[in-house]
């Protein structure tokens, strides 16, 4: 199972494609899956992460939850330059405008508008107190 790390900036261009970096795109395979995240976010999953994550979400009791992450999935391929078109509908959810994050956080990439990815990122820097409290507790440092 591929291990997803990093932060990258990413821009947008006018016909709503999205470059993934190499280095991501090498473990994603030769397609992978577009949908809604959490926090306003795009999740993009390697295709087996995908069935994986699909077969758990469907044992999920909120069949509205199900439906949210389902009917926003989308196949993606990546063109010769290693973009991947984001439809209008993930487009708008994200909040994407020409400045994107593309992050890696275990097993899936996130997609996150540059602005909000920044905003979010701050809130949590500033409860990094409570953060390390919460690893300490698990174990973690």
């Amino acid at each position: 199972m591929p291990i997803f790390i990093g932060e990258y900036q990413h821009n947008l261009d006018v016909k709503k494609r999205l470059a993934i970096p190499a280095k991501f795109r090498k473990e994603l395979g030769k397609d992978a899956i577009l949908t809604r995240g959490l926090d306003n976010c795009l999740f993009v999953f390697p295709s087996e992460q995908w069935r994986e994550f699909a077969a758990k979400l469907g044992q999920h009791p909120n069949r509205s939850f199900v439906r949210l992450f389902l009917s926003g999935a989308t196949e993606v391929d990546f063109d010769s330059l290693g973009r991947v078109l984001v439809p209008d509908n993930l487009k708008v959810y994200a909040g994407l405008k020409k400045e994107a994050v593309i992050i890696g956080v275990l097993n899936r990439l996130e997609i996150w508008d540059s602005q909000k990815w920044n905003s979010y990122k701050l809130s949590l820097e500033k409860d990094s107190d409570k953060v390390a409290e919460k690893l300490g507790e698990l174990g973690i440092i």
